[in-house]
């Protein structure tokens, strides 16, 4: 199992980036998937997620409004849109295998099983 992040990169506040996520080793149309960050520091928080048949979209409340979680089944990605980034946004980012098929999407990090390498996202005041 295999996950690759990329599209991290520096932007201004208020700017926008988006995250793409592709996934291999899982029939990934089976699976609900995760977005986290890691700021330094500090411990890794959920950040959004999305169901198997992608009915279910979940967003922590910092980033409700801003962020859009989306996948693509057919090319077995899922996708990260933020926008009006701030500089508490501001984190390494990752994307993660909920562990079991064919259930709800959870905020709880340890239904995650497997991870992504994580791409830096960072935003300038």
């Amino acid at each position: 199992v295999q996950l690759q992040a990329s599209g991290g990169g520096l932007v201004q506040a208020g700017g926008s980036l988006r995250l793409s996520c592709a996934a291999s080793g899982r029939t990934f149309r089976l699976y609900s998937m995760g977005w986290f960050r890691q700021a330094p520091g500090k411990e890794r928080e959920f950040v959004a997620g999305i169901s198997w048949g992608s009915s279910t979209l979940t967003y922590v409340d910092t980033v409700k409004g801003r962020f859009t979680i989306s996948r693509d089944n057919a090319k077995n990605t899922v996708y990260l849109q933020m926008n009006g980034l701030k500089p508490e946004d501001t984190a390494v980012y990752y994307c993660a295998y909920q562990r079991s098929a064919l259930t709800v999407v959870s905020g709880d990090l340890g239904a995650y099983d497997y991870w992504g390498q994580g791409t830096q996202v960072t935003v300038s005041s």
